[in-house]
């Protein structure tokens, strides 16, 4: 309960520093990129070296694509049937296919699930949710967008992506072994950082507001990402008998409210940047709703 009380006290902070100014907008990438290049990798090269290898942690890696690819199906359906521009329909598909899994995702399944869940939620992040992001989103934003999309530029991207260099040398250090004691120290107090961190650059960008002549969109795009979705994923893994803590944890990554980078990415591609927000805000208040739900209904 401790837990989960720090992260509503690191968003409502963000919250009231960005209404006070206390913080300039400027500031607020900075405070990202501590997040994805310092306690993001921390977490990463902590974390997977104890994962025990299973066939079924490909499951977990697996849920966030199946996210993404229902969104792909469902929101070109839904804006044929209502008439959306394709802006609209592009948006949908970014904020609400892909989750955020990491700044929201790895402080709540842990305050949820236990740290037992952290590494399982870790390799769902990377290996789904940000190989995902990096393929098909800057696909979709491309597509819908009217840009240009580039294989090398996205290759470089992924090979250039702290986090994922720290997976790869974490798989390096789990197959040799683990970390020496100081090493691991350092780690698990630059990996504390990550929870209120990046809670606090979440509560930066929260403007409800946004949300007012927009409740439609909203309403259907956030009943995906926080309703239907996890549902199938929940689905899935019963019907395939998967493990108890990789189908939890799988469940909880695909209810999460829509990805940041990809609302961001939805408004530098001019993809009905309100909205975007919107989506982001609204999805972010109610996830702290409903995550806690679904992790009572999964036991």
């Amino acid at each position: 309960m401790a837990a989960f009380a720090l992260l509503l006290a690191c968003l409502a902070l963000g919250a009231l520093s960005a209404r006070a100014d206390w913080l300039p907008a400027r500031h607020h990438p900075r405070i990202d990129g501590w997040v994805l290049n310092v306690a993001l990798p921390a977490m990463v090269l902590r974390q997977i070296p104890a994962l025990e290898p299973s066939v079924e942690l490909l499951f977990a890696a697996a849920a966030p694509w199946l996210v993404v690819g229902g969104a792909l199906l469902l929101f070109p359906w839904l804006g044929r049937r209502l008439g959306w521009p394709r802006p609209l329909v592009g948006c949908l598909v970014l904020t609400c296919g892909f989750g955020n899994t990491a700044f929201l995702g790895l402080p709540m399944i842990a305050a949820l699930q236990g740290p037992a869940a952290l590494p399982i939620a870790v390799f769902a992040d990377q290996a789904g949710s940000f190989l995902a992001l990096s393929s098909i989103g800057l696909a979709a934003a491309a597509a819908y967008g009217g840009g240009e999309f580039r294989y090398r530029a996205i290759a470089l991207r992924v090979l250039r992506f702290p986090p994922f260099i720290a997976l790869l040398l974490a798989v390096a250090v789990g197959a040799a072994g683990t970390w020496p004691p100081l090493f691991a120290e350092v780690l698990d107090a630059l990996a504390a950082t990550l929870a209120p961190v990046a809670l606090f650059s979440v509560g930066l960008r929260f403007r409800l507001r946004a949300v007012a002549g927009r409740g439609v969109a909203v309403a259907l795009g956030l009943g995906w990402k926080l309703l239907l979705a996890p549902l199938i994923v929940w689905g899935l893994a019963l019907g395939l008998g998967t493990a108890t803590p990789v189908a939890n944890v799988s469940v909880l990554q695909a209810a999460m409210a829509p990805m940041i980078t990809a609302g961001i990415l939805a408004m530098r591609h001019g993809l009905e940047p309100p909205l975007a927000a919107a989506m982001l805000s609204a999805g972010i208040l109610l996830s702290f709703l409903s995550v806690p739900l679904w992790s009572l209904a999964l036991g």
